[in-house]
């Protein structure tokens, strides 16, 4: 998926989210498992190209990851926002693994970003300095 595809899907989601569940019309667009899988799919195909991960990455590097991790904190803090309030309204199943697999192809665009423009990925040393 490119970012203008997602941001069509940022759009259905903000129409599912704010229209209350069982909805009176059928034409409100929701989050569906195909949308899951279309990111997952997206996810899996940067992925192909990327060095396998056996260190967390820290945020950063060219200006184009740097936003797109920016993004992806954003879409976390949605999750997070989105879990608290399937406690008191029906969200319908699909949308938290939505906003989790989007947060994750956010993360694998600006990993591929970085690959693109030559910038060395940094790692956590996991110790205190």
């Amino acid at each position: 998926l490119a970012l203008g595809e997602i941001q069509q899907l940022l759009f259905v989601l903000g129409a599912d989210l704010a229209s209350p569940r069982p909805t009176p019309s059928e034409k409100t667009p929701r989050i569906s498992g195909t949308h899951v899988t279309s990111l997952e799919q997206s996810i899996d195909r940067l992925d192909a190209g990327l060095k396998p991960l056996k260190e967390f990455v820290l945020p950063g590097g060219s200006p184009l990851a740097a936003q797109l991790h920016v993004a992806r904190t954003v879409c976390r803090r949605a999750e997070r926002e989105v879990v608290e309030l399937s406690r008191s309204e029906d969200l319908g199943s699909d949308v938290i693994p939505f906003l989790n697999r989007l947060s994750d192809l956010l993360f694998t665009m600006a990993r591929t970003a970085n690959r693109d423009a030559h910038v060395e990925e940094i790692t956590w040393s996991g110790r205190e300095e």
